[in-house]
């Protein structure tokens, strides 16, 4: 079980490699936020953020969406994974925001977990960086990274890891932390070649050394 010292230098150090981290996905609002990350489920940003070069040129309101049919919206994301389900619930999205809520996306967690194919890792995303509330999201890479230095238990599903780094980390951290979590998953703890001779955190991470043993 890692120290509150110990998580402290955790922070510091990714900090410290990742002081610019942010959102990767592209957008301008909080409405396109929220449909760029409902489409980046079990898909890269880059390939969602390729798509919705276009798609938000294309449709800028919940009635764009809604004006064309569904099989046209499924062609302007078919290179994105699961599309005709993300298409379905893109309008179902959109429906309910202008039933419900004049059209706009709520800033609250429980109100966002009630839009069709928004999840809690969704929602976490958007009050975190469209509205600044301090969430979450545990994404593949937080899950990983999360695991692989001990902070969160290896049969932990991702509400537990959620919970965890709640409780371990600063919860004005909290935002900041999941963005620069990201980036050491995406760019430094990569799930298939993570750089552990080369890891600044390796003499804290259970899993660096593991496989520094091996090498």
């Amino acid at each position: 079980m890692l120290t509150k010292a110990q998580i402290r230098q955790i922070l510091d150090t990714m900090g410290d490699m990742f002081p610019d981290a942010h959102c990767e996905l592209n957008h301008v609002n909080s409405f396109e936020l929220t449909i760029a990350v409902l489409l980046s489920a079990q898909c890269t940003d880059a390939l969602v953020n390729r798509v919705t070069a276009n798609l938000f040129k294309k449709y800028r309101t919940p009635e764009d969406y809604l004006a064309v049919p569904l099989e046209e919206l499924e062609q302007d994301i078919r290179s994105i994974g699961l599309y005709r389900n993300k298409a379905k619930n893109i309008q179902k999205l959109c429906q309910l925001l202008l039933n419900e809520y004049k059209g706009e996306i709520p800033r609250e967690h429980q109100e966002l977990v009630k839009l069709p194919g928004v999840g809690r890792k969704t929602a976490n995303v958007v009050v975190s960086t469209a509205f600044g509330v301090p969430a979450i999201a545990v994404d593949t890479h937080v899950e990983r990274v999360s695991k692989r230095l001990g902070i969160a238990r290896w049969k932990d599903n991702p509400l537990q890891v959620e919970e965890t780094l709640m409780k371990k980390f600063p919860r004005e951290e909290w935002s900041l932390a999941h963005h620069r979590f990201i980036f050491f998953g995406r760019y430094h703890c990569k799930a298939q070649n993570p750089q552990c001779v080369a890891c600044p955190l390796s003499h804290l991470c259970r899993e660096g050394k593991k496989r520094l043993k091996t090498t």
